[in-house]
């Protein structure tokens, strides 16, 4: 029986060669032969494999959708490639929906019940938001899609107030979160194409339609963030801090977005 440092052997490697399906397969395996408590290094490749699955999957869906509709607009479109562009954006979504399903149920049965009160803790919770908001985005039922965004508001409610509590307003894992909640408050996201906008996915619930709180809260995390960023024993080259600073930067940018909407819809 492979120990579990061979297990994260080849994970790390699925890793290196982009075969993030292995990767997956790999942690869990972890999981379920040494239990929920995973390390630090365990953790990270689990949440990156996952992430580049789905964004992979979103990109995807977000291109045919655009095809879908490009071609409905033409004089010349036929009802079976509509039907066919349909049919594959329906597939790519459902493939989507069961990769968060899947991550959700890891956490849900395996990863949360066992995580330590602070950061890893947040960081789970965060994951789960995460991927509750991807399946409000895709989802085609408004029911479904409501249900999903409250299943994200909760998750994130939960990993922020536990943040609030334990981590410092500099550390990543509480920037990180405060920067996809604030997402998750603003909306939907946009679809651009070379800088040009071409649609929006579903119309948001009501309760992601808050850009301001979208700003308030991402302005909270930003100031407080800054405030404690150079403690007189801080090393400026600790990767931690480099991930700060590069949350902060995307914190920075989406407010200044936002704001901007903010003023032009008044």
């Amino acid at each position: 029986m492979q120990t579990r440092a061979e297990i994260l052997f080849i994970a790390e490697l699925a890793g290196e060669a982009e075969r993030y399906d292995d990767v997956i397969s790999q942690i869990k395996l972890i999981c379920d032969r040494f239990g929920g408590r995973l390390t630090g290094d365990e953790r990270n490749l689990l949440s990156v494999a996952y992430k580049n699955s789905t964004n992979n999957l979103r990109a995807s869906w977000r291109i045919v959708d655009t095809l879908e509709k490009v071609q409905a607009a033409r004089p010349s479109s036929t009802m079976k490639q509509l039907h066919l562009l349909r049919k594959q954006r329906n597939r790519i979504g459902q493939e989507l929906s069961d990769v968060c399903k899947d991550i959700i149920h890891l956490l849900d049965d395996q990863l949360l019940p066992f995580a330590k009160q602070g950061e890893e803790r947040v960081f789970y919770s965060k994951m789960k938001g995460d991927y509750f908001r991807y399946m409000s985005e895709f989802a085609q039922d408004k029911d479904n899609r409501d249900q999903y965004a409250e299943e994200s508001l909760g998750a994130y409610k939960q990993a922020y107030k536990e943040a609030l509590y334990n981590l410092d307003p500099v550390h990543p894992t509480r920037l990180g979160l405060a920067l996809n909640f604030a997402v998750f408050y603003h909306g939907m996201p946009l679809f651009f194409v070379d800088g040009v906008k071409l649609l929006t996915l579903h119309p948001a619930p009501d309760v992601q339609k808050s850009p301001t709180r979208a700003c308030h809260l991402a302005k909270n995390a930003f100031d407080d963030a800054v405030l404690t960023m150079h403690p007189p024993d801080a090393d400026p080259e600790a990767a931690q801090l480099r991930d700060s600073l590069q949350i902060l930067q995307l914190l920075r940018d989406d407010l200044i977005l936002w704001s901007k909407e903010l003023q032009d819809d008044e």
